[in-house]
């Protein structure tokens, strides 16, 4: 069901717009590869890639090497053997190989790689939610840029009729009444141009902060793909695709698994060791000993716990405690999806209803001005009739706008609600897309001690302009010292 919604339908979501103009589909690549959230995301799900190989060492064999080199100060009694003091040069070289930890290993190792799979479902959501984040912003540029322009076409009507009102005062025709209500208009609708004009920079800095480039000339977006004709198929679909729901119910099993690596505390453990030693006396006399010796041991060391002051109790108990908590938090993630899903389905069938009841009143709205202008010519209606009708028909205008604005923005909320919000759901263009599977496999089977990762570089852009860029630090001036005697400090 997931792909008969996104595979062929939201291959055509985002499609090709005019050249002339910035397309969603442009905005959106740009969402993805620059996005500080975003990037700070895919980081984020390398730290869990890393913790699979962190568990994975506690299961590897522990070489380890010491040298020593010493000298004795001072030696009497039974300790003074008649061998010189030294120096000494000792060294040695041990292997430890667990053979049984109580399932520790085990158990961490696979809650580790839970966890990841918890943190590619994490990294799905929060792309999804940009995604979100970068439709929104587009709409509302689109919205306050038409409003806006609805605007000024209405100041440049109300200038024209406040003219001809004045003129028509001139001749006798009309009263200062008509002219008061049409320059009141006039400077209304001033004020509604600034208030649109502050809208409109306050929706561009955000798109600004969510793609990472200042809006171009938009292009109208494409048409959303076809959604589910109801909540309750919404609600099925989000419920096995929501990326919130999988990455919590991985965190729930691998709390589970947490508890049986904190039980195997109880357990005993077995360890095969191997070690080696060597001793030579580099100085001084040896009292007919020999100089250098070598010693090599191999053996198997148990640990049996038997009271740990009720530490494995505790930790088990704290294990149990996180388990329940997730437990507890995947029902509420259950019940968030579905107040999601249900609350945006309900806003695209209200918007579509929104958008064609506007539809009919800007085409009445439009009638109705005409009617109004008509019938003022020949003296029944009057000045403030008309300005009324031309109130009337940019409300009309600015609602269906917004309708249109807030239907879109609805529907996509919907898709990311049902998980299908994603770059691979988008089929997004532009260079290749993140790999998850491929940053764990560099990560995860890590075996040697020595190699490191390159110093991260952020890959998101700054939106600071040139303009906006703080001036250099001025050097601190530096502190004087008291005045030499008969010189006079200028004052500052």
């Amino acid at each position: 069901m997931r792909h008969l919604l996104s595979c062929s339908a939201l291959a055509a979501l985002i499609l090709a717009s005019p050249a002339a103009a910035d397309t969603l589909r442009e905005a959106l690549v740009s969402t993805y590869r620059t996005n500080p959230t975003l990037n700070g995301q895919r980081e984020a799900l390398r730290v869990n890639d890393a913790g699979v190989a962190v568990a994975r060492a506690a299961g590897r064999p522990q070489v380890a090497a010491t040298v020593g080199l010493n000298r004795d100060l001072t030696r009497s009694g039974v300790l003074d053997t008649g061998r010189g003091k030294g120096p000494v040069v000792s060294g040695g070289l041990d292997l430890s190989l667990p053979l049984f930890q109580g399932g520790r290993v085990r158990n961490s190792v696979e809650a580790a790689r839970t966890r990841v799979e918890a943190g590619r479902a994490t990294l799905r959501a929060v792309e999804g939610d940009v995604f979100v984040q970068a439709v929104q912003a587009y709409m509302d540029v689109i919205r306050d840029r038409a409003i806006v322009e609805l605007n000024r076409n209405q100041i440049q009507v109300l200038t024209t009729n406040l003219q001809a009102t004045q003129d028509r005062f001139e001749i006798g025709d009309l009263t200062r009444t008509d002219v008061a209500q049409s320059e009141a208009r006039l400077s209304l609708a001033r004020s509604n141009l600034a208030l649109a004009q502050g809208r409109l920079l306050s929706s561009e800095a955000f798109y600004r902060q969510v793609v990472g480039s200042a809006p171009g000339q938009l292009a109208s977006p494409p048409p959303l793909p076809p959604l589910p004709a109801n909540a309750e198929e919404a609600v099925r679909i989000a419920l096995v695709s929501n990326p919130d729901v999988i990455a919590v119910v991985r965190q729930a099993e691998a709390a589970g698994l947490d508890v049986r690596v904190a039980a195997a505390d109880r357990l005993p453990t077995v360890s095969g060791v191997l070690s080696g030693d060597y001793v030579n006396t580099v100085g001084g006399s040896s009292a007919g000993i020999p100089r250098a010796g070598t010693q090599t041991t191999v053996g198997v060391n148990t640990r049996i716990p038997l009271y740990q002051g009720g530490l494995p109790s505790a930790r088990i108990a704290q294990a149990r405690a996180v388990e329940g908590q997730l437990l507890e938090r995947t029902i509420e993630t259950e019940r968030l999806i579905v107040q999601s899903v249900r609350s945006a389905f309900a806003s695209v069938v209200a918007t579509r209803q929104a958008i064609a009841s506007n539809e009919v009143a800007v085409s009445a709205a439009q009638l109705a001005l005409e009617g109004a202008r008509a019938e003022r010519s020949v003296g029944t209606r009057t000045v403030l009739d008309v300005l009324n009708a031309e109130q009337e028909l940019l409300n009309a205008q600015v609602q269906l706008v917004t309708a249109r604005r807030d239907q879109y923005v609805a529907g996509f909320q919907l898709l990311n609600a049902m998980g299908q919000a994603e770059a691979e759901d988008l089929g997004l263009e532009g260079g290749p897309l993140y790999d998850p599977i491929g940053a764990y496999r560099r990560v995860a089977g890590q075996w040697n001690d020595w190699s490191s990762e390159k110093r991260y570089v952020p890959r998101s852009t700054r939106t600071v302009s040139a303009a906006e860029e703080p001036l250099a630090t001025q050097p601190a001036a530096p502190i004087a010292g008291p005045p030499s005697p008969g010189v006079t400090t200028p004052p500052r």
